[in-house]
């Protein structure tokens, strides 16, 4: 147990224990390591402080023990508790549960991946089940199709805008229904308060990773999702200079995962947290603006002949078009947009090292945009045809729009078009004869 900081400042101040008592008559090594550790402060301090401080000192060795075995609230030690970082994930919690009644709390990790590893092995066991979208990050499918296969737990990978298949694909033993708001590359939508019923009619918890949203654009507590996580490295922190997840629910579930948290130990550092807790006060200036931008760059970009595909929710063409009105926030669809070009696996990658004001680079959320061709990045494991039967084009470019001009961005990736369909002509396009 331990504090909720967003309600002011701790009082640290005081010259510890390293005197020995009359500091002045203390060896100088003595003296050194027992300096006073600054003033107490009572004002409620306008930037979140960071705390690096590993370890906390206690008045009493009762006092120690009691905030070790949650009877009093306090901290102990990092790994455990940091007052930063607790600050951090209590304010993603602050902005998931905006519109939901009842408390939401939060807990922060060192990566996107630990807080869903965590997440999954807190809600598991040998012998249960997981449905998961086909569609999700690839290393949430290496952990469910490896690690946790390895433990004993079953997963089922299904088309997860086929309620159908969803409802067949869940057992009695099933504990967790796992999906993405918005799924990589395809900007797949997520019918949330469907799969809600779905995974709460067997028993099994929903949990969404909402990386590609941000509560800027959606927030699946709302829509009944039980938990929700974050690679804070994304649009949270959306600076590209943090690396963290985060993890919030109501409290009941969130215990599990606080315990699983400090078992498994990937804590998240206190550098870090406040860099993503500043993420945090421009995350809806930053996702307005790019969303709006991703908007008029898929439409743009869809028009042009070197064109095959493009994926963004805000086109009415896409699959997801309408329930992303209905459940995201007004005008805001993500700021993932996938462009595939005719010409496949070639072409694609000709297409994005032809951009230059978009720059080819790992990740998204940030303000530059960023650009990478799917089928020798993020899905490099995935041949040409494991490509198409995921919905993927051989050569499809992922861009992350950033807050750069609309006007830049078009005109950057119509050039580079322009380029493609000179060299990559109608004829030589694949399945051109089939129109």
């Amino acid at each position: 147990m331990s504090h909720d900081t967003s309600s002011g400042g701790i009082r640290h101040g005081g010259t510890g224990h390293g005197g020995g008592g009359d500091g002045a008559r203390a060896g100088e090594n003595t003296r050194a390591v027992g300096l006073p550790t600054g003033p107490a402060v009572d004002e409620r301090p306008l930037r979140l402080p960071v705390y690096r401080s590993t370890t906390y000192e206690f008045a009493t060795s009762q006092e120690y023990a009691d905030v070790l075995d949650g009877a009093r609230p306090g901290y102990s030690y990092a790994r455990i508790d940091n007052p930063t970082t607790e600050a951090f994930a209590y304010a993603v919690a602050a902005l998931e549960g905006a519109g939901v009644d009842g408390e939401v709390r939060g807990q922060a990790f060192a990566s996107g991946m630990a807080a869903i590893s965590t997440t999954l092995l807190a809600l598991t066991a040998a012998g249960a089940h997981v449905v998961a979208s086909r569609s999700i990050y690839g290393n949430t499918y290496s952990l469910l199709d490896g690690l946790l296969r390895r433990f004993g737990v079953a997963t089922d990978f299904v088309d997860i805008t086929d309620l159908d298949a969803v409802r067949a694909a869940v057992r009695p033993e099933t504990a967790v229904v796992f999906t993405e708001t918005l799924s990589n590359p395809t900007m797949t939508v997520s019918d949330l308060p469907a799969l809600a019923g779905i995974a709460h009619a067997a028993g099994a918890a929903l949990v969404v990773d909402s990386t590609f949203a941000s509560p800027a654009v959606c927030r699946p507590l709302e829509h009944g999702a039980d938990l929700v996580l974050h690679s804070g490295t994304k649009y949270l922190g959306g600076h590209s200079d943090a690396t963290g997840g985060v993890v919030v629910g109501r409290p009941d579930t969130m215990a599990a995962i606080r315990s699983a948290r400090v078992d498994l130990g990937p804590c998240l550092a206190p550098d870090e947290a406040f860099l993503l807790h500043r993420g945090l006060e421009t995350l809806p200036l930053r996702v307005a603006r790019q969303c709006a931008t991703a908007a008029e760059f898929a439409a743009a970009v869809a028009a042009h002949p070197a064109v095959e595909r493009v994926d963004h929710p805000a086109l009415p063409t896409h699959p997801g078009h309408g329930l992303a009105a209905r459940l995201f926030d007004a005008g805001r669809y993500g700021a993932v947009v996938t462009v595939t070009p005719h010409g496949g696996r070639e072409a694609g990658m000709a297409f994005a090292d032809g951009l230059r004001v978009a720059t080819i680079a790992a990740s998204l959320g940030g303000t530059h945009t960023l650009v990478g061709h799917v089928g020798s990045t993020t899905h490099r494991q995935m041949s040409d045809d494991s490509l198409q039967a995921a919905g993927i084009g051989p050569g499809a470019v992922r861009f992350s729009i950033g807050v750069e001009d609309p006007a830049d961005l078009i005109a950057d990736a119509l050039a580079s078009l322009d380029r493609c369909a000179e060299q990559w002509r109608p004829a030589d396009r694949p399945g051109a004869a089939e129109g």
